[in-house]
């Protein structure tokens, strides 16, 4: 575990200069009025939203009140202990014994959308779960190549069409595969296109059924691929991807590559998705199960 926080305390790095940092220096004089609207622009640079920076500022506001000289690692304290409440996560739902536990990948093209399936799988596998993956981003011909080279590399079984085929037929072929040779996960790519939010919407919506007609319940997660570079972005994008589709958690990539790491807490606030898993680096053992209490500390140390 001690691992995993530093590969998290790693990723937010740059982050972390516009919070932990910047914070101490504002708190380490006196404190006025002027003081909370500069804590206000420190999280709006961090990407901590609108309304979430809001909260943040009244919470410190308040805590002024009853403690009118506070240290900086005080005013700290009290951020990390309001960011950890607000993500406290729900219980995640699991399959009956014996099916396979399906992950419905979506997400925009650009994002490490296939390159986070082939994380996953492998996080997967580590784990001791016998996983197949589906290429259902059938609309682009270099997902199912990549994922191809995925598979092999990782040593996990791949069910693919030709490009252009209908993406269900995929995900009814892999789920049906799965079930025969005893799998315990599949990992279902999909289509990353936003242009045509209608076609988008009944596509997802199609592959939903199939599997639910195959694996009962299922897909267990929804799980939406997010690039934490673009910011706020990935807010309305989350927005966007719930409207068509419940989501059930978000994958967070590149958060190494950013210096708004704060994102995730808007996105939990606004929406009520659970962060599952953060992408902290290039390699394939980058995918790290999300610690709330590894983000927090790495976000205001």
């Amino acid at each position: 575990m001690f691992g995993i926080f530093k590969k998290i305390k790693s990723a937010l790095t740059k982050t972390r200069s516009f919070l932990g940092s910047k914070i101490k220096a504002l708190f380490s004089s006196s404190i006025d009025a002027e003081t909370l609207d500069q804590l206000e622009n420190i999280l709006y640079q961090a990407d901590i939203g609108t309304r979430v920076t809001g909260e943040f500022v009244n919470d410190i506001r308040e805590f002024l009140k009853k403690n009118p000289n506070p240290t900086p690692d005080e005013i700290l304290n009290r951020m990390r202990g309001f960011a950890q409440d607000l993500l406290n996560t729900p219980p995640k739902i699991q399959p009956k014994t014996g099916e396979p536990l399906v992950y419905l990948i979506v997400g925009i093209n650009g994002s490490g959308k296939t390159t986070s399936v082939a994380k996953l799988a492998h996080l997967l596998k580590k784990e001791g779960k016998k996983v197949l993956l589906a290429a259902g981003d059938t609309f682009r011909a270099g997902a199912i190549d990549q994922l191809s080279l995925w598979a092999d590399k990782i040593g996990v079984e791949i069910v693919k069409a030709q490009s252009g085929s209908d993406p269900s037929s995929v995900a009814f072929d892999a789920l049906t595969a799965a079930k025969s040779r005893g799998m315990e996960a599949v990992i279902i790519d999909t289509a990353g296109r936003l242009q045509n939010k209608t076609d988008l919407m009944h596509e997802l919506d199609k592959i939903r059924r199939v599997c639910n007609k195959v694996v009962p319940g299922s897909p267990h997660e929804i799980i939406l691929v997010l690039d934490a570079t673009i910011g706020q972005n990935a807010v309305e994008q989350a927005q966007v991807f719930h409207q068509f589709t419940p989501l059930t958690g978000i994958l967070m990539a590149k958060l190494d590559g950013s210096a708004k790491g704060g994102v995730i807490l808007p996105i939990y606030r606004e929406l009520g998705i659970p962060i599952l898993w953060v992408g902290v680096g290039e390699q394939i053992d980058d995918l790290t199960p999300f610690d709330s209490n590894d983000y927090v500390t790495g976000l205001f140390e």
